[in-house]
């Protein structure tokens, strides 16, 4: 068995060094951490010490080199991507791992000898600060508990404790958003103090979606009505209501300005997409006639593409702005903005873009809950499956039809 370290003594191969873009990121988080004398909690317990380490005393870290802790296949609890999907984080109930997308590699596993699981992993843009959250049937740390994890120091630099279980983490350059199921906290990363508190519907599933440029955020989540979504500007307590569906939300996901939110209802057969700033309908796309699951959303990096995830074992792309007569005519796109991307809209009439079909598909294992995201091309698609699937595709961007699959690994296997 190994020995407890820090970092194991045994050269690693697959370990990743920052490229020089990342270097002034990594000296500024170095400079973020406060004194660790200065120990002394605020904001209702929530602080930055190295106190936070004693919980990790009694466990091994594990380089991806050597020898699993067990070698059967682990449980995956959680997948997702970092803001730009270059990169995703998985939990399971033996630690984390994160891993590059294009190309396909392992660049950072830890994994615990007992009561290891973590059931929430968020990237904070690389994999150099990491908010995780215990999950599983024996979690390494408590479900009510926030943990800030630093790879640097390889350990555990803060928490942030709540009256019940975490629902769903989100990370921004300098902000920390935290779901609960009746609430949503916004914390400055820096010293973990609260800025904001909203309150939403119930959300068990802890939807939530933000969006950064030019040091400006965007905030969305579930309003206190049923099938609308609220969304912030900058934390400002001024938000606009979105009524998107009848029925429940089901998911939502915001493009990378922030002018454009996705929302799909718990009937999952349309996706509406919205201007964030005035609320405007834009376009309505159809994924199917019958009802499914809809599990995630994901605009591409120019917001041209949209790709939609179910349980009808299909990912779907659709082109964002495609000339069309089927939206809603009583809707007023006057007061769409000229940012990115929404130039598209000048001079267009109101019934403008609408795609009832796919431009492009692809068929995985039905029943597999999957997300969604795009590789470092528009016309490139990930897919993380529960299942441990991980496919790189890629689509026509003039023909669409069926995807071409380009790469498959299995990342739970030992």
């Amino acid at each position: 068995m190994a020995t407890p370290s820090k970092f194991s003594s045994k050269p690693n191969p697959n370990q990743i060094f920052p490229p020089p873009m990342l270097e002034s990121y990594i000296e500024q988080l170095q400079e973020m951490q406060p004194d660790p004398t200065d120990n002394e909690p605020g904001n209702d317990g929530a602080y930055y010490s190295d106190d936070c380490n004693n919980i990790l005393q009694s466990y091994v870290f594990l380089d991806p080199d050597l020898n699993s802790v067990c070698e059967s296949t682990p449980v995956l609890l959680h997948v997702s991507f970092n803001q730009d999907y270059r990169y995703f984080a998985i939990g399971t109930d033996r630690g984390f791992r994160v891993y590059e997308c294009d190309p396909f590699r392992e660049v950072l596993r830890r994994e615990f000898e007992r009561n290891g699981g973590v059931g929430t992993v968020e990237m904070h843009f690389w994999f150099g600060t990491l908010a995780l959250v215990g999950g599983g049937e024996t979690p390494l740390y408590p479900l009510n508990k926030v943990m800030i994890w630093e790879a640097l120091r390889n350990s555990c630099i803060g928490d942030i404790p709540f009256r019940s279980e975490v629902r769903g983490v989100r990370l921004l350059s300098n902000r920390i958003v935290v779901v609960l199921e009746h609430k949503i906290f916004v914390y400055n990363l820096k010293d973990l103090k609260m800025l904001r508190q909203i309150e939403t519907i119930a959300n068990p599933k802890g939807l939530c979606a933000v969006s950064e440029v030019a040091g400006s955020f965007v905030l969305v989540c579930p309003a206190l009505q049923k099938g609308r979504v609220r969304v912030e500007y900058n934390g400002s307590k001024r938000a606009k209501v979105i009524s998107a569906h009848e029925s429940g939300i089901a998911c939502f996901t915001l493009s990378r300005d922030g002018n454009l939110v996705a929302t799909a209802s718990t009937k999952g057969t349309l996706v509406r997409i919205f201007n964030t700033h005035d609320g405007t309908l834009l376009q309505e796309v159809r994924r199917g006639a019958d009802r499914a699951e809809i599990y995630s959303l994901a605009f591409s990096l120019t917001a041209q593409w949209l790709a939609v995830s179910s349980n009808k074992g299909t990912v779907h792309v659709f082109k964002v702005g495609s000339d069309s007569s089927n939206c809603p005519p009583d809707r007023n796109l006057d007061a769409a903005t000229s940012s990115s991307s929404l130039s598209f809209v000048k001079g267009v009439l109101p019934q403008y873009f609408n795609s009832d079909r796919s431009v492009a598909q692809f068929r995985f294992p039905e029943g597999v809950q999957c997300i969604v995201g795009f590789g470092n091309r528009e016309n490139k698609i990930l897919i993380l499956g529960m299942d441990g699937s991980f496919y790189l595709c890629k689509f026509d961007q003039l023909t669409g039809g069926e995807m071409t699959q380009l790469d498959y690994h299995n990342f739970l296997q030992p």
